[in-house]
């Protein structure tokens, strides 16, 4: 499958709107849960993005300069 730019900032805004939005906050919770869960969380956005092939000539090559 062929990805181009525009596609690819189409599929990584997609979730903008579910992240904009508040989050709910889990008095119960721990905050070694809530890393367990934020974890996993970004296991499955990273398995998601795995099934998208991005060739290295996609974005042409740029250098950070300090000034």
């Amino acid at each position: 499958m062929k990805v181009t730019r525009r596609k690819a900032l189409i599929l990584a805004s997609a979730g903008a709107p579910a992240l904009a939005q508040k989050p709910v906050s889990n008095p119960s919770g721990s905050p070694d849960e809530e890393v367990r869960r934020a974890r996993e969380q970004v296991a499955r956005a990273a398995e998601a993005l795995e099934e998208y092939e991005l060739p290295m000539s996609t974005e042409p090559a740029f250098v950070f300069k300090a000034t």
